[in-house]
């Protein structure tokens, strides 16, 4: 199992809890309303979804990483493509950090 499937596989755990909104708008929702504590978008999402994401999280001081293909992100969830994804739960945000190498403050 490579490094990648291992973090997959752990978005997959956190969306069979219920701690994932996925979705440009639910994901936008979650950051703004305070709940999002790891916003991951896709590495083809659209460079105006990127952009859009970076700062929306940077005000709301919420960790973002761009991981993984549309594709990817949603069969892991069990949804069709998802360009953004945002893990509402803080210790599989710290887990999934830690799988990308990513030591960023959650």
């Amino acid at each position: 199992m490579t490094q990648k499937d291992r973090v997959l596989s752990m978005l997959g755990m956190a969306a069979k809890a219920g701690k994932i909104e996925s979705g440009e708008f639910s994901t936008e929702k979650a950051v703004k309303g305070g709940r999002g504590r790891l916003v991951i978008v896709a590495e083809d999402a659209s460079d105006n979804t990127k952009k859009m994401f970076t700062n929306m999280c940077k005000y709301y001081k919420v960790p973002f990483v761009v991981f993984g293909t549309k594709e990817e992100l949603g069969h892991w969830i069990g949804k069709a493509y998802r360009a953004s994804i945002c893990i509402l739960d803080e210790g599989f945000a710290k887990a999934v950090l830690k799988k990308i190498n990513l030591n960023m403050e959650v």
